[in-house]
């Protein structure tokens, strides 16, 4: 097993399912583990269970990353409380069958699938590079191949459909993982992006499709478990085949081709200079 020891791991959405099995996965190598979860109950509960299993230090952080201050303050404690931070996994992310607005007044679905994981990454882009061969793994999906930047109506205002706002955010985290990786120098961050499966959690259960009500029960049985999920996560982030590979999408722990349209670099530098301004990021810096 690759040791991960002296690592420390930041994991989104680390209380449950797919982020939770990941926390689990890296400490188990040996890595420090900080975990984001909106509930506190939960989080404590998933650390620990980590440190009664591995023995690792793990740190608890309280966000709802749907809101952008509350990225902007997980952002400030985390480089507040961890000295060191060499793998970011944004794990975080969910499905949405209608449409619903943020504090902020954006679109659910971009928010959190998207723009949580620009600005968190952003915010610890610095800390990240200060060790050196640091990682960015974001957790996207296969549905990324049917979504479209629909830059005339990003938000989905004029028109939602859940699938359609998912495969666009899915989409929109292959893109910025590509333009992050053509942004920064490999032997200081590398940025890939990856589908975990079809893994048999809780998510989309806040605001099923009709669809998802009637099948998911029956697909159940077949879906990977949440360590099955997380295992292409865990070999991303702590692969030393993988030191300095970047700009890559990867499924069942191998590299793979992405959708045609996630190699479009015109549609990614936009949508890195719109999300930047539907962030508040300052052009050149990271605030």
């Amino acid at each position: 097993m690759t040791s991960m020891t002296g690592r420390t791991v930041l994991v989104t959405g680390g209380t449950g399912g797919i982020g939770r099995a990941t926390a689990l996965g890296l400490a188990r190598m040996g890595a420090d583990v900080a975990i984001t979860g909106r509930d506190a109950v939960r989080a404590q509960d998933a650390a620990a269970e980590i440190r009664s299993t591995t023995g690792a230090t793990v740190d608890v952080f309280i966000a709802d990353l749907s809101t952008q201050s509350e990225v902007r303050r997980l952002a400030a404690e985390a480089l507040e409380q961890l000295p060191r931070i060499d793998v970011l996994i944004n794990n975080v992310g969910g499905y949405w069958n209608t449409r619903h607005v943020t504090a902020d007044g954006l679109e659910q679905t971009l928010a959190v699938n998207h723009l949580a994981p620009f600005l968190l990454t952003n915010l610890l882009l610095t800390r990240l590079e200060q060790g050196g061969h640091a990682r960015v793994v974001t957790v996207s999906s296969h549905a990324h191949a049917q979504g479209r930047i629909d830059f005339d109506d990003l938000q989905s205002a004029r028109s939602y459909a859940g699938a359609r706002a998912y495969n666009q955010s899915k989409l929109a985290n292959v893109l910025f993982s590509y333009e992050l990786a053509r942004r920064r120098r490999p032997s200081l961050v590398a940025a890939n992006a990856l589908h975990p499966g079809v893994v048999s959690t809780a998510f989309g259960a806040e605001d099923p499709a009709r669809t998802q009500q009637l099948l998911v029960p029956f697909l159940r049985p077949f879906m990977k478990s949440a360590a099955q999920g997380a295992a292409t996560s865990i070999h991303v982030a702590s692969a030393p085949a993988l030191e300095g590979v970047t700009g890559r999408y990867f499924t069942n722990s191998q590299p793979k081709r992405s959708a045609q349209r996630s190699y479009d670099e015109a549609t990614a530098a936009r949508l890195w200079r719109i999300s930047a301004d539907l962030v508040g990021l300052v052009p050149g810096s990271r605030r």
